[in-house]
């Protein structure tokens, strides 16, 4: 059995609140260590504020390079490259190279090589929460699955080294591979959603995926009085799915002005606030670490 508890917090789509509960579950009391495996878009390094201990580059995927000494400039790699990334000049546009490789078989003069690029920075931070694993991935790069699982195993380093018995993942949103490799071998899944008809259907979605991991699942609906009736019908469809429902919060026009500021609803007396103290006890509490 491994000696950390891991929870991580998704939603099924963008908007919904996620990086608010995320950045409050990670101020309040007990020690932890904090993963933000949204690298495609992070945020929550705005809230806590991270002093960076150690800075590291990513190396994502492959972009051809041309040895201009060896090549014969007949032109075929541009001739063949399905994505225009070889100029008249036979210069290779790294933006627009896919690192498909056909350039590099094809050449007849064994002139192209595939080269690692510099995807993304990722880095161990100190912040008013704890330690701090977080990640950015450059706007356009792929691989943000590897990238996630590269700060989660260095989230579990740390975790190991220093006696941390539990990690709190800000996930990504979505169903695709960076949600994946957040949830892959964690041991509880928070999935914040809100009652609108493209939030039920992520939901869905997102909740459907867990299951595939065995992971114990819980639901927060965020803003749930905007339509009660769909709120009510979240409700009806975690009991079906037998999903524990964590949580609701109230629309709260606080929230922005708490974010400019860089605290978290649980750091002011807020009924919000209070709600997730209460989630948060319910998620921790010592029925759940069997």
């Amino acid at each position: 059995m491994k000696p950390y508890r891991e929870i991580v917090v998704v939603s099924g789509k963008g908007g919904t609140g996620k990086t608010t509960i995320s950045s409050s579950f990670a101020v309040l009391g007990g020690e932890k260590l904090i993963v933000d495996a949204d690298v495609d878009a992070p945020d929550l390094h705005v809230v806590l504020k991270p002093k960076v201990l150690e800075a590291h580059t990513f190396k994502g995927g492959k972009v051809a390079v041309i040895d201009r000494a060896s090549c014969n400039f007949c032109g075929l790699c541009r001739e063949l490259c399905r994505y225009d990334a070889i100029t008249e000049e036979i210069e290779v546009d790294p933006v627009s190279c896919d690192g498909c490789a056909l350039c590099y078989f094809a050449c007849p003069e064994g002139a192209i090589s595939l080269e690692e690029k510099d995807a993304g920075m990722w880095f161990v931070a100190d912040t008013r929460a704890g330690f701090m694993v977080h990640a950015r991935l450059v706007p356009g790069e792929e691989n943000s699955g590897k990238l996630v699982t590269v700060i989660r195993n260095r989230a579990k380093e740390i975790a190991e080294e220093e006696g941390i018995r539990l990690i709190l993942i800000d996930g990504p949103p979505g169903i695709g591979c960076p949600v994946i490799s957040s949830i892959t071998g964690a041991d509880d899944v928070v999935v914040v959603t809100e009652p609108t008809i493209s939030g039920i259907h992520d939901l869905k979605r997102v909740v459907e995926l867990c299951s595939n991991f065995g992971v114990r699942v819980y639901v927060v609906i965020n803003r749930f009085d905007i339509n009660i009736e769909r709120c009510e019908e979240i409700e009806d469809w975690c009991d079906e799915w037998k999903v524990e429902l964590l949580g609701r919060i109230p629309v709260d026009e606080s929230i922005p002005r708490l974010q400019e500021e860089g605290k978290t609803p649980v750091e002011e007396n807020t009924l919000t606030g209070e709600l997730i103290k209460e989630m948060w006890e319910k998620l921790v509490g010592e029925e759940n670490h069997e």
